[in-house]
């Protein structure tokens, strides 16, 4: 029951984060057509507004769980914003106390800061990057979860029957791997910036082949090719005289 129960939670985080897939595009598109604002933004309007700002302090968070890297940026006139990032490169790693640095606000956020030497990361608001972690996640949750699924509800159909609990063992631990495919694939998008479509692109055919191989393993599985208690050859013994 708990890899069902595992199933169900990644099959609902994979639905949810395909419904936000849209949401994330529409986003993303409206950030790279928006203008820039012709005046200071009184408001939170959605042109783009280059702020500068001096970092007071800068915490990677590094082994700490549940904590985002963080930075304290503070403008001219006025009080501190509190920025997260998802990841400390390329700027947050490099950030020090008194550093100047730009912020580009978008709708009342800090939605992009770059330094002195012009390299720009995106912060926790930023919308750049978010289809691509959304497509990444309903791919590695969906997969797994209906692998997980399929292998957690067959051996409570065949009790008692060894083969076919090996096989749903299987199709268990090639949905792992359909998983952590999808997931590698998205931190390799992510690093080499390659467009969205770049995703299902490298992690269809790469499936295909887990998908071939699950197959493979479940059959010879149920035809006891992969029975751990195969009786061992006995060896004759020599006769005596």
């Amino acid at each position: 029951m708990l890899w069902v129960l595992i199933a169900v939670v990644a099959l609902g985080v994979g639905v949810a984060s395909a419904h936000e897939i849209r949401g994330a595009l529409e986003r993303e598109r409206e950030y790279r057509a928006a203008p820039a604002c012709a005046d200071v933004p009184v408001k939170a309007p959605g042109c783009l507004w280059e702020q500068k700002f001096t970092v007071r302090s800068a915490a990677m968070n590094r082994g700490e769980r549940g904590e985002s890297p963080e930075a304290e940026l503070v403008p001219p006139s006025g009080e501190p914003w509190e920025v997260t990032f998802l990841r400390t490169e390329p700027v947050m790693s490099e950030m020090e106390p008194d550093e100047k640095v730009v912020g580009v606000i978008w709708h009342g956020q800090v939605v992009e800061v770059r330094d002195a030497e012009g390299r720009r990361q995106q912060t926790s608001d930023g919308p750049v990057g978010w289809p691509e972690d959304r497509l990444g996640g309903a791919l590695a949750c969906v997969s797994f979860g209906l692998a997980a699924l399929v292998g957690g509800l067959w051996p409570l159909f065949a009790r008692g029957e060894q083969r076919h609990v090996t096989a749903a063992k299987m199709v268990r631990w090639h949905g792992v791997g359909l998983g952590a495919t999808a997931i590698l694939t998205l931190w390799a998008q992510a690093a080499n910036d390659w467009p969205l479509w770049a995703i299902p692109a490298i992690w269809g055919p790469l499936a295909l082949l887990l998908l071939a191989s699950m197959t493979a393993f479940a059959l010879g599985a149920l035809r006891g090719e992969l029975d751990d208690d195969a009786p061992t050859p006995r060896r004759p013994r020599p006769r005596t005289s």
